[in-house]
């Protein structure tokens, strides 16, 4: 192992949600995005050496720069809404589920209300029906936040590396949206800190198996901070299924500043390594100063969402290519589903990202 540990950012809040099921094609399908996610990942770091420190609460400022207040208080007050409704003695549902969403396609022009019922106003910023909201869901992606700032703020006093156990992942929810198992976006908090810290460029590379739609929406018309994904492509039928394509550059003055790398399902390590280090040399061309690192491991062969199929050794490797960068690097946890692999993939991106920056 590299002689260069990081701090693992964590907080026991980040436990506390509970998506006990999903609703896939309408229907009710086991959760994967589980609490013990964080105790195999805590553990696998243990071993391998890393410090751990627990996250101390921050304040909303960098996060109400991400995301618009209406969805912050929508997601901290949803859980209550619905406890207080008939929901769980009518259908037996006790989870947060929209019921219809308010889309040009419903609204065709006309005047939109907020709706009052909570299943209805759900609709307003869930964009799936996958990621449910329960007791616990804020308190839980709030803290995962918490985990972010902090893990930026121990690389702003020095730190070349540090990790954030963010749980729930963040990757997928845009400015004003939560989906794909995601509620708030913490590689995006992270990488408007740094950007508050003086960095001027910032660099967001997503190594997750699905495009992380909520980071490229939230920095597409800007050029101070980069966005580049490797992940499987969209087209052939993966989530997010309508964005992610390689023809998405930005906008604006962030024409330039988005590169998506699409790959086919079964990818292995060659190609997604080659993507990867062309991903690293993009942004050290671009002359950024800091980096945030979206940890997806379930690229991995034995996740139950991969549809790619890198090793840890493919992973290790991801993590010495970007640390060859050399720049101060916030490493966020997103996807990685398979509980007796989790640990040991991130353990082995975090010893390639420690010997890349030695």
């Amino acid at each position: 192992m590299s002689q260069l540990t990081a701090p693992v950012v964590w907080s026991p809040a980040t436990r506390e949600h509970d998506p006990r099921h999903e609703i896939w094609v309408g229907v009710a399908t086991q959760g994967t995005e589980v609490a013990t996610r964080v105790d195999v990942i805590l553990q696998a770091l243990r071993d391998a050496g890393h410090r751990l420190v627990e996250a101390p609460g921050h304040g909303d400022d960098v996060l109400r720069q991400v995301h618009d207040g209406e969805l912050l208080e929508f997601l901290a007050t949803a859980a209550e809404r619905w406890a207080a409704g008939p929901y769980a003695e009518l259908v037996g549902q006790d989870r947060v589920v929209p019921y219809l969403f308010p889309t040009p396609a419903m609204t065709a022009g006309l005047p939109v209300r907020r709706p009052v019922s909570v299943h209805a106003d759900a609709g307003r910023f869930a964009y799936d029906t996958m990621t449910l909201v329960g007791p616990g869901t804020w308190e839980a992606a709030r803290a995962a936040v918490d985990c972010a700032l902090e893990a930026a703020a121990l690389v702003g006093a020095g730190e070349r590396l540090a990790y954030a156990l963010c749980r729930p992942p963040g990757h997928h929810a845009t400015p004003a949206g939560f989906g794909g198992s995601c509620y708030l976006n913490n590689a995006a908090v992270a990488a408007e800190a740094l950007r508050g810290q003086g960095h001027e460029r910032v660099a967001v590379v997503d190594i997750d198996a699905h495009q992380g739609n909520g980071t490229a929406a939230i920095f597409y018309d800007r050029a101070d901070v980069l966005y580049g994904s490797v992940h499987v492509d969209p087209g052939a039928g993966w989530f997010p299924h309508v964005v992610g394509y390689a023809d998405e550059t930005g906008v604006g003055p962030g024409v330039g500043a988005t590169r998506n790398v699409p790959l086919a399902a079964g990818t292995g390590d060659g190609p997604w390594l080659a993507a990867v280090g062309d991903l690293a040399a993009w942004v050290a061309q671009a002359g950024c100063t800091a980096l945030v690192v979206s940890l997806g491991v379930d690229a991995a062969a034995d996740d139950p969402e991969s549809p790619l199929l890198v090793t840890h050794d493919g992973y290790r490797g991801a993590g010495t290519v970007l640390g060859h960068t050399g720049l101060p690097s916030v490493v966020v946890q997103e996807g990685g589903y398979h509980l007796p692999s989790l640990g040991t993939l991130v353990a082995a991106y975090l010893d390639g990202h420690a010997d890349g920056l030695s």
